[in-house]
């Protein structure tokens, strides 16, 4: 069997190819990126796809059995381009997607994000391709990314108020796309993951003052003004814009699920939030 990972040299997709070559021999894993270039640490055959460039998928994706749809990073494009790739699979007789959705992404109150993953899934279902719905929760690393701008400026910002965050690593979630991949019996399934336990940002903060002796408290602010300080620390301002918007959204507990199931997925505990942050800050 052949599986195939779109997006293989980012961050989620570095990790789920080392991780199926634990599991699968490398010579049936196939990289699909837009510069193969990119891809030549990862061990495996690389192939050149372009959601944007329907031309290439069908070609790239031919002789594949199974195919893991890593959801793109382009807001707003993301619907178009995965029916591209959903399009291409059909023709090229890819038996199975597993495609990384949002976390409930039929109730979330992160729209922004969910409406496209929606598309997406509809697509899938209408494309009679058997399939399998990973809803991802939050990266934790998309908080902890900014522990060390927080040590440093002394107080960690964000718009998410009181809202319960149940967030796992991308480490834990390229392992739950692993065990899919290459397992059998998840077809027509949809996994809400997230992580074991939840966390408010002011729980985060608590949580770096301990490890680093400092006093780092949580600032809550309005979306308006947290989307000013991201502007203000160099972020671009459509970025800033999404990053506040999707704040607001975790604070109506949109980033919280206590169902388990990628624990259960991957069968151990997700990381703990004390050990992500232990990384950010050896980073």
């Amino acid at each position: 069997m052949t599986i195939a990972v779109t997006g293989a040299t980012g961050h989620l997709g570095r990790l789920v190819i080392a991780k199926l070559k634990e599991k699968v021999a490398p010579s049936d894993i196939v990289a699909l990126v837009r510069d193969p270039a990119r891809a030549a640490d990862l061990g495996v055959e690389a192939r050149a796809a372009d959601y944007e460039k329907p031309e290439t998928l069908e070609k790239a994706l031919a002789g594949v059995d199974r195919l893991l749809l890593v959801s793109s990073n382009a807001i707003g494009q993301r619907a178009v381009q995965h029916r591209n790739v959903i399009d291409a699979a059909k023709k090229a007789g890819v038996k199975e997607i597993v495609y990384t959705s949002l976390l409930h992404a039929d109730t979330s109150p992160l729209t922004v994000l969910a409406e496209e993953h929606v598309a997406t899934e509809a697509a899938l279902k209408a494309s009679g391709i058997p399939h399998v719905i990973l809803r991802n929760g939050w990266y934790t690393e998309n908080y902890t990314g900014s522990v060390p701008g927080a040590v440093q400026a002394g107080v960690f910002a964000g718009s998410a108020g009181e809202g319960r965050i149940s967030s796992a690593t991308r480490a834990d979630y390229a392992e739950a796309a692993t065990v899919v991949l290459a397992g059998e019996g998840h077809a027509g399934k949809v996994y809400e993951l997230a992580g074991d336990d939840a966390y408010t940002l002011a729980g985060l903060a608590a949580e770096i003052s301990k490890q680093t002796g400092k006093d780092i408290p949580y600032r809550n602010l309005p979306q308006a003004e947290y989307a000013a300080v991201l502007k203000g620390v160099g972020l671009p301002e459509g970025l800033a814009e999404a990053i506040a918007l999707f704040d607001v959204g975790a604070s109506q507990d949109g980033l919280f699920d206590d169902g388990h199931q990628l624990s259960t997925l991957i069968g151990r505990p997700t990381t703990p939030l004390a050990d992500a942050v232990a990384a950010a800050l050896k980073a």
